[in-house]
């Protein structure tokens, strides 16, 4: 374990960084928005959402119009995706106010509609939380097997048992019999086609929310793990290697050059139960975060999920987000919280 994550500093650490993620010997901001009005009764308040996002936009880029900051980002000829994250459905999503007023602004700094890409592994949480496409934007979800790249491979040296979905996945059992059941695991995962060919530039919205896999459910998680097949052998925590895999996994240049800006979205924020929507474990936050660093707003994430958790004595989440603090020594972005500066963004 210690020499792959030797090996791959070293990989990532010699390699070119992003012009979006800025390297650990450089201090990040996390900008934070909050606004009590944004939502009440899980029910958003859509102009105070835009207004949020707009003044966060304007921090994040140094610009002081809309249109002219989101074009500090991408041009008119980028097919921009916005992944979200849906899985809690109408409770626990990211919002559908957040993402209309990326897509108006993308829209304002004239790209087109139809190159606007909003999109998860399914729709069915998206759906059920509001979202439908339409004139706005695409909505789009990855197609069982076909939704895959055959040529864009991620290796890790994790086994992980192939179901139906995934791109190499034998489903001629009882007409062609299988040697043995290893024809059916992989140590191989694949990036979907929409982020390795549909999409130029990204802007990654995840919500603020717990993973009972991963610890945080943050920015690095939201575009890596929903983002391929054979995908469950990266859920096991700090153990096996598969937090490390998901820092490997965010600097392929496939999802680390495209990110141009993190968005959480914490209106709602939950410290338990998470991925699905948890209530009980829920309150009504108010708040988002931006930064072009995703580690940053993992890692200030993280800390006040543990507070809450400790407030409501449950366990600390602790080495099962342990890819967070690989990221930053990784050259990700800055997990050290000596190396984040707040910014609050008031109205």
């Amino acid at each position: 374990m210690l020499f792959r994550i030797v090996f791959v500093l070293c990989l990532l650490l010699s390699s070119a960084r992003a012009q979006t993620a800025p390297p650990a010997s450089t201090p990040s901001t996390v900008y934070i928005a909050h606004d009590a009005a944004a939502i009440q009764h899980y029910r958003t308040d859509d102009a105070v959402v835009r207004k949020m996002v707009d003044r966060l936009l304007l921090a994040v880029t140094g610009q002081s119009e809309v249109a002219r900051a989101w074009r500090a980002l991408v041009s008119p000829t980028d097919k921009v995706g916005i992944k979200i994250s849906a899985s809690g459905g109408e409770l626990f999503s990211t919002h559908r106010a957040v993402v209309e007023a990326i897509a108006d602004g993308l829209a304002s700094a004239g790209v087109s509609r139809h190159s606007i890409i909003v999109w998860d592994r399914n729709t069915n949480g998206a759906r059920a939380a509001g979202y439908r496409g339409g004139d706005r934007y695409q909505l789009l979800s990855v197609a069982p097997r076909d939704g895959y790249d055959a040529k864009a491979i991620f290796s890790a040296p994790i086994m992980g048992k192939l179901v139906w979905g995934d791109l190499d996945y034998r489903n001629d059992r009882g007409r062609t019999p299988l040697l043995s059941d290893k024809e059916n695991t992989s140590s191989e995962s694949h990036f979907c086609r929409i982020l390795s060919s549909q999409v130029t530039k990204v802007i990654n919205v995840p919500v603020m929310g717990d993973n009972p896999r991963t610890g945080i459910a943050g920015c690095v998680y939201n575009m890596t793990v929903p983002n391929l097949d054979n995908w469950r052998r990266f859920t096991a925590g700090a153990s096996g290697g598969s937090a490390l895999s998901l820092v490997e996994m965010y600097a392929d240049p496939i999802i680390e050059k495209k990110v141009v800006l993190n968005l959480m979205d914490g209106l709602v924020a939950q410290y338990a139960g998470g991925v699905e929507a948890a209530p009980n474990f829920a309150l009504h936050y108010a708040t988002i975060l931006a930064s072009k660093d995703p580690v940053a707003i993992d890692a200030i994430a993280l800390r006040q999920i543990e507070r809450w958790r400790s407030n409501a004595h449950l366990p600390a989440i602790g080495d099962l987000a342990a890819h967070v603090e690989i990221a930053g020594q990784a050259g990700l972005g800055n997990a050290d919280p000596a190396r984040i500066a707040l910014r609050n963004v008031k109205p």
